[in-house]
């Protein structure tokens, strides 16, 4: 029988802080460069005003929508090719619903907010290779 004193896991618990993002009439090349020198795979696309939804655009979107048309890369714009408006998760949500949430979805990383307010990202392999989860 398992133990009902098990340690809930929240996302913030192994999410990443750290957020990279880029306005959405930067190039695909700027979006390839920031990914490039941060390292990562995705960049939140910021907001428009109060009233916008997050996108994101990821290493995907650029294969799609730049390289297999092949088109250059400094006449295509992020808002072209990116995904909006985003799923977030909230920050107190189980991992096990993260994953859950994410399969379902068919997406491998979301934002995390708390209290409204953007906290990190969260993806599906900081969620097995970065964590003691099993």
């Amino acid at each position: 029988m398992e133990s009902d004193n098990k340690k809930v896991v929240r996302a913030r618990d192994v999410m990443h802080k750290e957020v990279n993002s880029i306005d959405g009439m930067a190039t695909a090349k700027d979006a390839a460069e920031k990914m490039r020198v941060h390292r990562v795979h995705d960049l939140l696309v910021e907001k428009r005003n109060s009233d916008d939804a997050w996108g994101i655009i990821v290493v995907q979107d650029l294969i799609r929508g730049v390289m297999i048309p092949g088109r250059p890369s400094e006449e295509v714009n992020v808002y072209e090719i990116m995904s909006k408006p985003v799923i977030t998760v909230p920050a107190d949500m189980d991992v096990r619903y993260v994953a859950r949430l994410l399969h379902r979805a068919g997406i491998r990383r979301a934002p995390v907010e708390e209290g409204g307010e953007l906290v990190g990202m969260i993806s599906l392999s900081s969620l097995v290779l970065e964590n003691e989860l099993f």
